[in-house]
């Protein structure tokens, strides 16, 4: 692949702490950003697990006021996010910090942009600029998995449509971002399992989109290699610091590929799964992702090798499509040991709904276009199809 028919660019997030104990900078973020009041954006399972008292006793000894909102959904939808808007409407925040997976995260980034801005979330959903930057934003990732700490993306479901829908400006670029391992370090082993995936398909994708650029493939290989890596160690060992430590860096790699690349059809495809069946964004990309692979494979052989040994796979004296090959079975071997259903009957999936939701991934045509292989209804129906 040739770099020199396109320009590229990297967004790149301001700052970065990482490593073990690496939290306890946070009392240091609102001084840096001349903020008072800090509200603190969560989910209902990072603050039964405790996650938050650490964090929020680090700000208050700092002298900061904080308010947290533990109220994020799993995916959550428009009005879901809206409800949230509401509440932080009141409470005259200067900062706004994310943690948890992805949807604290991208309702934590949105929030920051509508508390500044004069737009409303249907207006973002419908491109609608953001003029003004948002209030200062920390994310600090509890999964290794959708990198939204480094990406200008937040997905919002949108269930009229069945569909998930991404809301992408370069002012959702987090400003600070703290990776501390201990934080992930009660993850349990199937949200390990497909938030790993996750990480891993937005390496695989990003570095075979037709977007791939210099920065793209240097970030995409180096998660290839820290996910290959660690992925089944932080799953069978969770409190393996070492393999969680790796599993976040990959996870923040993966999140730079998409801040510069895209990624293609499994998010496509993955969408309406999300949309209609609230399957967890991480799962549906795992299940799909050996087999946009394997309908990929004749377009992109050679960029499959270079993941083969990226992934630390033997593939001295194969063939370059023998490597390819490998590498897709290597993908469906990872998923079976770690658990992930091989189909989507056990999901609530039925033949029944195979054209709507053929329907509602045509639609994603923001990342069907970057795929390095056209998909066709039909392709896209074969794929789902095999998965029944």
């Amino acid at each position: 692949m040739t770099h020199t028919n396109m320009n590229y660019s990297l967004l790149n997030v301001g700052k970065i702490i990482a490593g073990p104990g690496s939290l306890s900078a946070i009392g240091e973020m609102p001084a840096a950003y001349g903020a008072q009041n800090v509200l603190i954006i969560t989910d209902q399972g990072v603050w039964t697990a405790g996650l938050i008292e650490k964090p929020k006793s680090h700000l208050e000894s700092a002298g900061v006021s904080v308010t947290v909102i533990h109220e994020t959904p799993p995916e959550p939808t428009v009005e879901q996010v809206k409800a949230i808007f509401r509440q932080a409407q009141s409470l005259e925040a200067q900062m706004v910090i994310g943690i948890g997976g992805g949807s604290a995260m991208d309702t934590a980034k949105l929030i920051s942009v509508l508390l500044t801005n004069d737009v409303s979330l249907e207006q973002l959903l419908g491109k609608a600029p953001i003029p003004n930057r948002g209030l200062p934003t920390v994310m600090v990732p509890t999964t290794a998995g959708t990198g939204s700490e480094a990406t200008p993306n937040a997905i919002v479901l949108v269930p009229e449509q069945e569909l998930k829908v991404g809301i992408v400006n370069d002012k959702l670029v987090p400003d600070c971002v703290i990776l501390d391992p201990l934080m992930t370090l009660n993850l349990p082993p199937a949200v390990t399992a497909s938030t790993g995936m996750d990480a891993l398909a937005h390496a695989i994708e990003c570095y075979t989109s037709k977007k791939a650029n210099p920065f793209s493939d240097t970030f995409a290989l180096k998660a290839v290699g820290l996910i290959s890596k660690s992925l089944r160690r932080a799953y069978r060992e969770g409190q393996n610091i070492e393999a969680r430590h790796d599993m976040l860096l990959g996870a923040l790699f993966g999140g730079m590929c998409i801040a510069t690349s895209s990624t293609t059809a499994v998010h496509a495809l993955a969408y309406p799964l999300g949309g209609k069946y609230r399957i967890p964004h991480g799962l549906s990309n795992a299940i799909l992702l050996p087999h946009i692979m394997q309908f990929n494979l004749d377009a992109t052989e050679d960029r499959f090798r270079d993941i083969a040994v990226a992934m630390g796979l033997d593939v001295s004296g194969f063939t370059t499509r023998q490597a390819a090959v490998k590498m897709i079975d290597h993908l469906y071997a990872l998923n079976g040991e770690l658990k992930i259903p091989s189909g989507l009957t056990t999901l609530g999936v039925a033949e029944a709904d195979l054209d709507a939701l053929v329907e509602a991934a045509s639609k994603v045509t923001r990342l069907l276009d970057n795929n390095p292989k056209t998909l066709t209804k039909s392709d896209m129906r074969a794929i789902y199809r095999r998965l029944l």
